[in-house]
């Protein structure tokens, strides 16, 4: 094993293990819920959902590559797509995480205009955006990787997006310094101020109990280990690199992190939404019948029952109609 590997797999594989089952079962979901009711919430989660199935898709390229000691033995076109979809994922689940942070912010502080001016068509459109804007700039990158004719003839090179001409970098990194200010900064600043404003709005109402409010807690610490764990390392790497004028050694590495969000967003989804949790357990006792971990279907069963006395969860759609306000 090589040391590559030792590095850089388990995180990979991690991902990817615990990953694509838990969005694969997410996705099922989500459509089970659409058959039913489809509120503005369920939109952006779907389509979190979506994108780090994306992302997935294209994860065992990584793994081979850290395997082959982070050499690339694969046909080269394959290795600047492969980082375009990677990028573009990223910054779709950083925008949409925003999404998600001003819908709950609104849905509890202006619930009356929320539910007004709030609807899933609005929402739908904004998705499109979102997918257009983050899509269009990440291109820009497997363009400028194929900037230069000597490197564009090549179909097989030793390292994948690490070495680049001196023409390259002159357009590369002024294009990965707007890209932390526009697709970084700006989502991260918004989903910190909606976060705070919106579990302070939460904490501070007495009418509210007390597993509301911790799954409120829970819902915005996951959303920021998300941008500060997973976004941040990467996206700080192009500052660095546009000040030294070159790759930073370690940006490479920083971008391990950015694909441990694919795991860490199945786990926001039971804090936005208690109907999910509920079709969820419904999925998941239904694998359990079909398996021989049936055993322990009432078990669990009966620890959701027992955690979910409440009439009512985090959604606010229902909660804030209930409370008037």
């Amino acid at each position: 094993i090589t040391p590559y590997w030792g590095q850089n797999n388990p995180i990979y594989i991690i991902t990817f293990v615990f990953g694509l089952p838990l969005n694969i079962l997410a996705f099922v979901t989500f459509l089970r819920k659409f058959k039913q009711k489809v509120i503005s919430v369920d939109i952006l989660l779907f389509n979190l959902t979506l994108s780090d199935l994306v992302l997935l898709a294209f994860l065992p390229f990584r793994i081979v590559e850290a395997a082959s000691e982070m050499e690339w033995r694969m046909p080269y076109f394959i290795c600047p797509f492969s980082l375009c979809v990677h990028f573009s994922s990223n910054y779709i689940n950083s925008f949409l995480l925003t999404a998600i942070s001003v819908e709950r912010y609104l849905a509890v502080g202006f619930p009356l205009r929320y539910k007004r001016l709030v609807k899933p068509l609005y929402i739908i459109v904004g998705i499109v955006c979102i997918w257009i804007l983050s899509t269009t700039h990440c291109s820009i990158f497997y363009i400028v990787d194929h900037f230069a004719p000597e490197k564009a003839n090549k179909t097989n090179v030793s390292i994948c997006y690490s070495q680049f001409s001196p023409v390259q970098l002159q357009v590369l990194l002024p294009i990965r310094l707007e890209v932390f200010f526009l697709l970084f900064c700006i989502p991260f600043m918004v989903t910190t101020f909606c976060s705070i404003s919106f579990v302070h709005i939460m904490v501070t109402q007495p009418f509210i109990s007390r597993k509301r409010k911790l799954r409120a807690i829970g819902l915005v610490t996951v959303t920021m280990i998300n941008f500060i764990l997973c976004f941040m390392p990467y996206n700080v790497s192009h500052v660095v690199g546009f000040i030294q004028g070159d790759n930073p050694p370690w940006r490479m590495h920083a971008l391990l992190f950015s694909t441990f969000n694919a795991t860490l967003d199945p786990i926001m989804f039971y804090f936005c939404s208690v109907s999910y949790q509920k079709m969820h357990l419904e999925d998941l006792l239904y694998i359990m019948n079909k398996t021989r971990l049936g055993a322990h279907r009432d078990n669990c069963l009966e620890l959701f029952k027992k955690d979910h006395e409440e009439p009512h969860g985090l959604d606010v759609t229902e909660d804030y109609k209930d409370h008037g306000f």
